[in-house]
């Protein structure tokens, strides 16, 4: 799922984007109205997430000249605008959806999952996995991982064939050091036959 991000508070930019990664989905950054029309022309996208108060045209502003070019992308608003007018605003020049500052990455994150991003199916050997609903069958037969096995899994199937950095991997631990995670990609490896590679002071990867 390729998503262009539109957000000028460079901070706040950075929390929904790694927010947005972890979920395995392709971030475009944007901080200007500008930034989004060089984008826009070059590439097509699966959702639009845009501030409002931006540099250059306003999100309302960006959103209308899509729209009036024939571009339906999916978009969703996030904005500190509260008010009945801007809400009326928003969703007259073509916005799906809109979501308040301050608000919950994993609000984002749930609305997104249940509006916009359609279930796949990824397979692996004899494996079968849902990752919008994390769902992992061995034989067709459901398979249940802790919590971090969980994440760490997700953070490999989704990227199979590709390295993994380590940051990425750490940040699933509870205590995040070098020594528990090779605990627990070994015992991913063993309790799902996965062929997983160290790439040395780099990170991991799931061959296939």
């Amino acid at each position: 799922m390729k998503i262009l991000l539109l957000e000028d508070d460079i901070i706040l930019h950075e929390l929904i984007q790694e927010y947005l990664e972890f979920e395995g989905w392709f971030i475009s950054s944007a901080y200007s109205s500008n930034d989004v029309y060089n984008l826009t022309y070059n590439d097509s996208f699966d959702l639009y997430l845009f501030d409002v108060n931006v540099l250059g045209d306003s999100g309302f502003e960006i959103l209308k000249a899509l729209r009036d070019s024939g571009d339906q992308t999916p978009s969703i608003f996030i904005t500190a605008l509260a008010d009945i007018d801007s809400l009326k605003e928003g969703f007259s020049v073509g916005a799906d959806d809109y979501i308040k500052k301050p608000f919950n990455p994993e609000e984002l994150i749930v609305r997104i999952r249940s509006r916009y991003q359609k279930e796949i199916t990824l397979f692996y050997k004899n494996l079968k996995y849902f990752p919008l609903s994390r769902q992992l069958y061995k034989d067709n037969i459901p398979i249940a991982l802790s919590p971090t096995l969980s994440n760490l899994f997700h953070l490999l199937i989704t990227d199979k064939n590709r390295v993994v950095v380590l940051d990425n991997l750490l940040d699933t631990l509870v205590s995040p050091n070098p020594n528990a995670l090779r605990v627990n990609i070994s015992k991913l490896k063993s309790r799902l036959d996965l062929e997983i590679q160290n790439i040395k002071r780099v990170g991991y990867i799931l061959k296939e």
